[in-house]
């Protein structure tokens, strides 16, 4: 079971908005603009935000569960 696939569409949206952001932000440091994509090309690259938060939410719930129990990465 993924938890992060049965998330309420407020966190759903909140999660695109904060993709969309970072979307923008990669492809300016790339030394483009957002308006040089296409729709199709900026979706991609929104995707693959979207599963990168997703992934460091993933990360972070197990950081705690391990905290919660007392263990650590280190020892």
């Amino acid at each position: 079971m993924n938890p992060v696939r049965y998330l309420p569409r407020r966190y759903k949206s909140a999660l695109r908005e904060k993709a969309i952001k970072r979307a923008e932000t990669r492809i300016i440091i790339a030394g483009r603009r957002p308006a040089d994509l296409n729709a199709e090309d900026l979706e991609i690259v929104v995707q693959e935000e979207e599963e990168k938060l997703r992934s460091e939410i993933r990360e972070k719930g197990l950081l705690a569960v391990l905290a919660l129990l007392g263990l650590s990465w280190f020892g």
